[in-house]
């Protein structure tokens, strides 16, 4: 078994949970995944065709371009004839009002002769018709040069020059002074403009409704597509003939409604190959990292990031016409390569662009470059402890994915071609590369979220100015070089192991802080006076065992991240305070000592990181008791601590083998023999 599958006993609730959490996925896939296919082309007009020869699976009409339909509207605006509204009635009355205003007002004046003259006039002007200013200004263009004037529900066509405004009407009716006998300055005098109105009425719902009627028997296609027809080949400029079928087909396909056999086996198709994936995502958990699939917060983020940049992917393809490749995919494999493993880091990656290359037009190029791109940014970036690594390790995922993408187009192109190149995929990588640079800025709030703990953060705890260290060099200096030398075998140990160095190593800084309460009651911290020679046996390994507790006390104050606190209650398991315990055996032989008064909390070490620090912990704080210093002491020491706590059963709950053991034990024996070797003497000057 795999030292990363330790496993532990699952519920039946866990089966359930963990079964509802993979049809959930399941679910928001098939929801949210892209139904035609054909939306995940990206091209423009003059770009280059770079998918496979385009067939017309179904036949389809081509549409009109919107500026070519409205520009066959805006024609028939302006060549519709308007229509008017003929009123009788306004003459008649018109004609009543002059004989009225003639006999009270100009009969003493005017001779009786313009009476019916001027009836006769004003009659064959309203025959015609008057409109309005407004009216007359409105239908006055020159691409207007008729009108329909309605008259007893029948339409007749005159044109405009026919008709009058009452301006036009009143030069006719005092030019009648040139051909009759009639004088213009009387006809003046008679004010005649007051007996000129308009009597041609514009019926705007009449017109608009004819122009209505126009306008829809425009046509919006141009032509047919039909079965089997070549649309565009590979490598073709998209002209604006092309531009137009293209759109149009994807007008039709999301206009086309499909039938309910088509709408399920799509369903089921989508459905499938979700389901394959996040199976085969879980299987792997199941099967190669058991401890990440119990973990809560491990799987949290990894399904969060296998699950929002498929959607992130669909969304984008298929409500905008960007490029998928400004998706920053990488931060996937860099966030679970910093805070869980490489091999889980590249699956989770690799499941992730799986389920994304769906909506994509080209899946097998897609999927290329980001395994690539991946790839790189796991060997790249091995441990995030400083920002300058991630720059790099961007840099070099933009490199590699750049190459990658121009690779691909070489190949399949034979020829690069600059001129008429489309740089919107190129553009997109690069901008997605780049955009890897938020992952530095997200590793705070994953975290706090997902209760994670960076190399950033345990870099940082490591510093001596820490508040929490330098309280323990202040208080308790024995404790805190103890714990710089159980943090340097610790580390030392861990990169022999391939286990986590800066984690135990910070862990090993901290396992102690509880002792800085109480530090006189330590040996390494006792300078002549002893206090333990006051108190009976229970009360000292009482005392020492309270380091535990209070070191979790000061962790909780100091807000330590959970991982580092675990090493505090660990690093002694439930092994027993040895020295009091035998102490008050011998003292009492005779009584039964209770070993539950001397034995730590525990748990015991439930990681290979916390194994390595119980066997530096006390292997160091033995060391210092040897009398004499020699290989074969240490090596003694060594093998005698290490196959102590193996017997007693403290690795049992840790993924830790044998052979893990034998090269802890051999690292440890080689520092030591470093730590203590012996000096040379040197000569005193003889004089």
């Amino acid at each position: 078994m795999s030292r990363f599958n330790h496993r532990t006993k699952w519920t039946r609730r866990d089966y359930i949970i963990r079964s509802l959490s993979a049809l959930l996925l399941i679910a928001i896939f098939v929801l949210f995944m892209p139904r035609e296919s054909t939306r995940t082309y990206h091209y423009h007009e003059g770009g280059v065709w770079d998918y496979s020869t385009l067939i017309a699976e179904d036949s389809f009409p081509i549409l009109k371009s919107e500026t070519q339909l409205e520009y066959e509207k805006d024609s028939i605006r302006h060549y519709h004839i308007p229509y008017f509204t003929y009123r009788k009635n306004v003459a008649d009355s018109i004609i009543n009002e002059w004989h009225s205003t003639f006999a009270t007002e100009l009969k003493a004046t005017v001779p009786a002769h313009y009476e019916q003259a001027i009836e006769s006039e004003l009659r064959a002007i309203y025959d015609r018709g008057i409109i309005s200013v407004t009216d007359y200004t409105t239908i006055n263009t020159p691409n207007i040069s008729s009108i329909r004037i309605i008259s007893d529900n029948i339409s007749t066509l005159h044109s405009i020059s026919d008709v009058y405004t009452a301006k036009t009407a009143y030069e006719t009716l005092i030019g009648i002074a040139d051909s009759t006998t009639l004088k213009r300055d009387i006809l003046v005098n008679c004010k005649l403009n007051r007996f000129l109105v308009a009597n041609l009425r514009y019926d705007e719902k009449k017109s608009q409704q004819l122009l209505s009627e126009l306008e829809n028997l425009i046509t919006p296609y141009i032509g047919q597509v039909i079965t089997g027809q070549k649309i565009v080949d590979r490598g073709e400029i998209i002209d604006a003939e092309t531009f137009r079928i293209l759109e149009s087909m994807h007008h039709f396909i999301g206009e086309n409604e499909k039938s309910s056999t088509e709408i399920f086996l799509n369903l089921l198709g989508q459905a499938v190959y979700a389901g394959l994936i996040v199976v085969l995502f879980l299987l792997y958990f199941l099967q190669f990292r058991n401890d990440y699939l119990i973990s809560t917060r491990s799987m949290l983020l990894t399904c969060s990031l296998f699950l929002i940049f498929p959607l992130l992917t669909y969304a984008l393809v298929v409500h905008t016409d960007l490029s998928p490749y400004l998706i920053p995919y990488c931060i996937t494999p860099i966030f679970v390569r910093i805070f869980m493993d490489s091999r889980t880091a590249f699956i989770a990656h690799l499941m992730t662009i799986l389920m994304s290359a769906v909506a994509v037009a080209q899946p097998a190029n897609f999927i290329t470059i980001q395994i690539l791109a991946g790839l790189t940014a796991i060997i790249s970036l091995r441990q995030l402890t400083q920002r300058s690594e991630l720059f790099r390790a961007i840099l070099i995922v933009l490199a590699v994915s750049v190459l990658a993408y121009i690779s691909i187009q070489l190949a399949e192109r034979r020829v690069l071609m600059i001129e008429d190149a489309d740089y919107t995929d190129l553009i997109g990588i690069s901008i997605g590369c780049l955009l890897l640079m938020i992952s530095y800025l997200l590793l705070i709030p994953v975290e706090r979220i997902f209760g994670f703990t960076s190399n950033v953060t345990l870099i940082e705890l490591s510093n001596a100015n820490n508040p929490l260290l330098r309280l323990m060099s202040e208080e308790a200096p024995g404790t805190f070089q103890h714990s710089m030398q159980v943090a340097n075998l610790a580390a030392a140990v861990a990169e022999k192991l391939g286990a986590k160095s800066q984690l135990v190593r910070t862990g090993a800084l901290y396992h102690d802080i509880g002792k800085t309460r109480h530090p006189v009651f330590f040996t390494e911290n006792q300078r002549s006076i002893n206090p333990h020679d006051r108190l009976t046996d229970v009360q000292s390994a009482q005392i020492i065992i309270s380091h535990i507790r209070e070191g979790l006390a000061l962790a909780d104050k100091y807000k330590l991240p959970q991982v580092v606190k675990d090493f505090i209650t660990t690093h002694h398991g439930k092994s027993i305070t040895r020295y009091f315990y035998i102490n008050a055996q011998n003292k009492c032989p005779d009584m039964e000592i209770d070993p539950a008064r001397f034995t730590y909390p525990g748990p015991e070490p439930q990681t290979m990181e916390q194994a390595i620090l119980m066997m530096c912990d006390a292997v160091e704080a033995a060391s210092r008791s040897l009398k004499e210093i020699t290989e074969e002491s240490i090596s003694d020491l060594v093998d005698k601590i290490v196959n102590g706590q193996l017997a007693e059963g403290h690795f049992n709950q840790a993924p830790i083998t044998f052979l893990d053991l034998e090269n802890a034990k051999e690292v440890l024996k080689n520092k030591l023999q470093t730590i203590y070797h012996t000096r040379i003497q040197y000569p005193e000057l003889k004089k």
